[in-house]
Order: structure tokens, then sequence, then C-alpha cells
């Protein structure tokens, strides 16, 4: 390996650290709590280092949405298996809450903190079909228009429908992260299948 592909190695690396012992204090402490001194001491740089990777916490707290975003879509692509496109849909909406579930500060980060953050990485992913990003917004849309194709939901546009369903999941999420014990205590699986059940019930011709 020559010189510059080392450095560009340990730049890589080091880049990967920051962003690990931001997403380790955003996990611990929540985002309020993120600061460039504290993960400069985290990994035992001086901060002036993380300021020739990331100009600022925000550019971190970007790069630490696109991730997310990227490990929803990970956690989201078993559903595609699903031939079915009905069958489809509750598995998306399955695997959107268990991820809420088990990564509570991503999914804070990504849809409950400031919008200057999610915001343009949603569009960016939106504008970019060659991000695997994008299909967090389209696979569920996709998923729709399937069914609006064989008849199976009543004549709405897909984007409309698609909104519906993932604001609504969202709520059962946002509620759930911000106050453990109420409305549901424990898992939201349940709630969150007979939520399905309901709006699905409702969108069918």
């Amino acid at each position: 390996m020559g010189t510059a592909e080392r450095r560009e190695r340990q730049k890589a690396e080091l880049r990967d650290q920051i962003l690990a012992a931001a997403a380790a204090i955003i996990a611990r402490d929540g985002f309020d709590a993120l600061t460039m001194r504290k993960i400069a001491d985290a990994i035992e740089y001086s901060p002036a280092t993380l300021y020739l990777h990331f100009a600022s916490r925000d550019e971190i707290a970007l790069e630490l949405v696109r991730n997310g975003f990227e490990a929803l879509v990970r956690h989201m692509m078993p559903a595609a298996a699903e031939t079915d496109p009905l069958a489809r849909v509750y598995a998306i909406g399955r695997a959107y809450l268990e991820f809420a579930q088990a990564e509570p500060q991503t999914y804070r980060l990504i849809f409950m903190e400031d919008e200057r953050f999610a915001s343009p990485i949603m569009l960016q992913l939106k504008n970019d079909a060659s991000n695997p990003g994008d299909t967090a917004i389209d696979f569920l849309v996709t998923t729709v228009r399937e069914l609006l194709e064989r008849g199976i939901f009543r004549p709405l546009p897909a984007e409309m429908i698609a909104a519906l369903l993932w604001s609504s999941l969202h709520g059962i999420a946002a509620l759930k992260l911000s106050c453990s014990q109420y409305p549901f205590e424990g898992d939201i699986a349940a709630p969150g299948e007979a939520l399905m059940e309901i709006l699905i019930r409702g969108l069918r011709a």
C-alpha cells in the first residue's frame, strides 16, 4: 500500500471514529448533548482535528441522518421478498416500527429532531435514484401503486395513501419514544398491526 492510499484509509477510519463517537453520545445523552468537544474527547483527538473532516456538529448530524436512512432501508428490505403487495404493506409497517424501537436515537435524529437535518437528506435521496436510501421513501409508494393497479385500494393518489400509512405509524413510534409507558406499554407491534388493519380496511376499494 502506497503512502497516499494509507493516508486515505487513515482519513476514512478517523471519519468513521468521529461518526461512531457522535452516535454513541446521542444514544447515551441525547442530541442536545452533542458537541465537537465531547466527540474530540471521546476519540482522544483535538477539536481542531475534527474540523478537518467536518465543518460543524450539524454536518456530523447530517451524515448520521444519511446513515440512519440507509440503516432503515436495510431493515425494511426483507419486506421486498413479499410478492403479495398487501402482505408487503404489512411487512413494511412492521419493519418500520421494529426499527423505531430497536434504534430509538437514530429514529429520533431522522424524524424527530431539527428539520434542518432530515429535510435536505430526504430531498437528496428523492432526487438521487442511485442512492440506496431512496427506497426508504419510495418503497411504500411503489407497493401502494401495485395495490391500486390491482384494484385493491380505492382510487386515491399513491403518494397520499403512503403518507397516511407512514404518518400514522410514525405517530405510534413517536409517542412510544416520547413517553415509553403511554399510550402502549411494552412492544408496539400489536397496536401497530391493529392500526394497519384499520387503515387498510378503510382504503380497500
